[in-house]
């Protein structure tokens, strides 16, 4: 399937103040960062480039992705919100990048199969939709693809700690897809952590 104008996008910039003193996307799980999880299944789906932004902790996180073909990108905005880091990592992808799938680094048991039926879905709407989500008990999860012909200049107005959903919420063109249990797990704290680890 062509994805040369499909990219990613890996947010990995955030505090995770919720998560206690110790920097959430390094966090262990089965051994491994959660950050080096999310970035490990990114590359290991179609879309391309794959940019990670770091913000907090860069430094460390950065070491923790060490050996992975990914375009790393600091945002120093990253104290203002999440939207920042979505902005600096849409800005990065190459300019002929149709869409982005959004992946989220504190989200372990996304694997590339996730993204891939993410960018299939797109592909197969003749890339007329504005973003494709998946769903499970009526819930949208992440992660989720943008159209960045119809979403770049909404994109450039967010700000906060708010990703994409406000701009999807009121929206007709989403494609809603069968989502999963790692379309649903978001680790932000260490109690989510352990119960990752015993799941």
């Amino acid at each position: 399937m062509p994805m040369s104008e499909i990219g990613t996008v890996l947010l990995a910039a955030g505090l995770g103040t919720r998560f206690g003193t110790e920097p959430k996307m390094l966090a262990l799980l089965d051994g491994r960062p959660l950050v080096r999880h999310a970035a490990e299944a990114a590359l290991a789906a179609g879309p391309r480039p794959v940019v990670v932004v770091l913000g907090a902790h860069a430094d460390a996180v950065r070491r923790a992705l060490s050996g992975l073909d990914v375009v790393l990108v600091e945002n120093p905005d990253f104290h203002a919100g999440l939207a920042t880091s979505l902005r600096a990592g849409v800005a990065a992808l190459p300019r002929n990048c149709e869409a982005a799938v959004i992946v989220l680094g504190d989200m372990p048991r996304i694997f590339a199969d996730h993204i891939d039926r993410l960018a299939a879905a797109f592909e197969e709407s003749s890339r007329s939709v504005a973003a494709v989500v998946p769903v499970l008990d009526s819930l949208r999860g992440n992660p989720v693809l943008l159209n960045l012909r119809r979403l770049t200049a909404d994109i450039g107005q967010l700000t906060g700690d708010r990703g994409a959903g406000p701009l999807l919420r009121d929206r007709s063109d989403i494609l809603e897809i069968p989502g999963d249990a790692g379309t649903a797990l978001d680790i932000d704290t260490p109690a989510a952590l352990r119960a990752a680890e015993d799941a």
